[in-house]
């Protein structure tokens, strides 16, 4: 995949330089054992600014599967596109709705037959097993802040769908966001582990209680 680096979202100066740090002691002691991790925690993958990997905080990735959780429904499906700390937040919670992540980073492979490989730049290459239209809610958190990669993206979303989207992006896409998904601006603010110096927003094509 490759695009623009302005379509990156941008670290802000203090976290590119704790981050440096952070990548400076991890190499520094290589062999420190870590604890144990739980493998659903954000976190438990380490993100990789450089594949414009952001997760998002631990409050802000609750609050997003109680909401996918409450509109999927009891039995329901929910497809998580590009969010895996959303992912990881709602297997924590143990939500009784099946959930898969759609990720284009092979490392969360680790999750079995809930992972799906996904490279955005060929939105419809899915699996077999995955139906059209056969989710209850979709939430997507394209990797760039790109008309061409949220173009892409929205055909992948659209294909899943029963109806209900949710999208977290870049504030400046929302005119596209708008055109392309239907999606309107709600009041929640997500926020990252890391600052970022992009505003990010959500965007619903349904009543959602992160309004009230």
């Amino acid at each position: 995949m490759s695009d623009s680096d302005d379509d990156i979202p941008r670290l802000s100066a203090a976290t590119l330089a704790a981050l440096r740090e952070f990548y400076a002691e991890q190499q520094c002691d290589p062999s420190e054992e870590a604890a144990p991790v739980d493998k659903f925690s954000v976190g438990a993958v380490q993100e990789d600014w450089r594949m414009s990997q952001f997760w998002y905080s631990d409050e802000t990735a609750e609050r997003l599967a109680e909401e996918l959780a409450h509109e999927a429904g009891k039995g329901g499906r929910i497809a998580c596109l590009s969010t895996p700390s959303v992912y990881q937040k709602l297997k924590q919670q143990a939500v009784d709705a099946s959930v898969v992540l759609l990720e284009y980073d092979s490392r969360f492979s680790v999750y079995g037959d809930e992972f799906i490989f996904y490279d955005y730049t060929n939105p419809l290459c899915l699996p077999a097993h995955i139906n059209g239209q056969s989710f209850d809610i979709v939430i997507a958190d394209p990797p760039y802040l790109s008309q061409e990669c949220l173009s892409k993206v929205a055909l992948t979303v659209k294909f899943l769908s029963k109806g209900k989207v949710f999208l977290c992006t870049g504030a400046i896409m929302e005119d596209d966001a708008a055109k392309l998904l239907g999606v309107k601006v709600c009041s929640f603010l997500p926020k990252h582990n890391r600052n970022l110096a992009n505003e990010f927003r959500c965007f619903v094509n349904y009543p959602s209680r992160l309004d009230s």
